[in-house]
């Protein structure tokens, strides 16, 4: 797997909103195509875990929104957002593509800032004791209630609400190493390794 793939489309009103509501791929038969080539469970790669913890844990929650109340509404609103955003594309575009070399945060950062016009959360895999670069993990991009891209800021408004609706997260290259993610390190060089590098 050489592209960025879907973590999920997180709304920002809660988690487990509906614990009577399960998971049933039935009602995504239709998306399965999509759901394994860009949403995939690395993990688990013939199950259906991955979304059901997905849509248990933030599906039920975005269901609020009439354009995402249904289980097959809200996978597909993400997909089509992922698709619609193609970041593996845009980073390419920028020459960012996995590498032995490092690259500066800043070069990504400002390659999706250019791109989208709005500011993303970057998150990377911080370096131990004997490395002294940051691994590429996940990167976060935000929407308003009516889904036009604004900044993924944490900090709360001065009217006690967040300024984004929901955010769309992207998994690294290898889902597998996406554990202990933390925001970025602007200062450290940043990895975005090739597979044949994660497998050693």
């Amino acid at each position: 797997m050489n592209y960025w793939t879907l973590h999920g489309l997180w709304p920002n009103n809660g988690d487990s909103c509906n614990n009577s509501w399960p998971f049933n791929v039935t009602e995504i038969q239709s998306l399965l195509p999509d759901m394994h080539t860009f949403w995939p469970d690395v993990a688990h790669p013939n199950g259906t875990k991955f979304w059901k913890h997905e849509w248990v844990k933030h599906g039920t929650c975005a269901v609020v929104d009439e354009s995402v109340n249904s289980e097959f509404k809200y996978f597909s609103k993400a997909l089509e957002l992922y698709k619609k955003l193609d970041l593996t594309s845009v980073l390419m575009k920028y020459n960012i593509k996995p590498s032995p070399s490092y690259y500066r945060m800043s070069d990504i950062r400002n390659a999706i800032t250019s791109t989208f016009g709005v500011h993303a959360k970057i998150q990377c895999i911080p370096p131990s004791e004997e490395q002294s670069a940051q691994i590429l993990g996940q990167i976060e991009i935000c929407f308003n209630q009516e889904y036009g891209l604004t900044d993924c800021v944490h900090e709360k408004s001065t009217e006690g609400s967040s300024p984004y609706f929901n955010k769309l997260q992207f998994f690294g290259i290898y889902q597998k190493l996406n554990t202990g993610l933390m925001v970025c390190d602007e200062q450290l060089d940043t990895y975005y390794p090739p597979l044949n590098e994660l497998h050693k």
